[in-house]
């Protein structure tokens, strides 16, 4: 079965490197993966967005034209995107950033207010793994093991931030 996501927000925010996390959790669970970034080009407060394909079998195109899941940052994001997602499907919102009601009523909404709980942890900057965190579980598509062991070699030499990353993983893994 093939799922597709796409994280999106402002360039900073850590919005490619929560889909990177994303695939390198899903090859770690034994599963095909393509991961597909785009962001303009100011990237630093510019948009940016990437698109995460995760099956059992090959892929055959990264691009979802309709995703099972999205993850909006910010409100320009969950204008560009909410209307993108499957029906069924489940758009994550980091309500610290976006005070607008979604306009559908056919996927499931699930807000976290990431980028204060980031504040509340002592690390504004973690507020993407807030919400990867609350991500991994609501979806299911890989362990939360992989997802710590991705972000471990992703920050390899890095032991205060990946204990920073780590809890805010837990803490949104645990709001959901």
């Amino acid at each position: 079965m093939l799922l597709k996501t796409i994280f999106a927000g402002f360039g900073g925010q850590g919005v490619l490197s929560m889909g990177l996390n994303l695939a390198q959790a899903a090859m770690l669970d034994g599963k095909a993966v393509t991961y597909w970034p785009s962001y303009g080009a100011e990237v630093r407060g510019g948009t940016a967005n990437c698109t995460v394909a995760i099956s059992d079998e090959d892929i055959a195109s990264p691009i979802a034209s309709s995703p099972d899941f999205v993850v909006v940052m910010n409100q320009p994001s969950l204008v560009r995107f909410q209307n993108q997602v499957e029906s069924g499907g489940i758009l994550f919102l980091n309500s610290s950033l976006i005070d607008i009601e979604v306009s559908r009523g056919d996927i499931e909404v699930v807000s976290i207010p990431a980028n204060a709980v980031a504040e509340e942890l002592g690390s504004a900057r973690s507020a993407n793994m807030v919400m990867l965190g609350a991500f991994t579980k609501k979806s299911n598509l890989v362990s939360m093991d992989s997802i710590v062991k991705g972000l471990k070699t992703a920050l390899k030499n890095k032991q205060k931030l990946f204990d920073i990353n780590r809890k805010a993983l837990t803490v949104g893994y645990e709001m959901v």
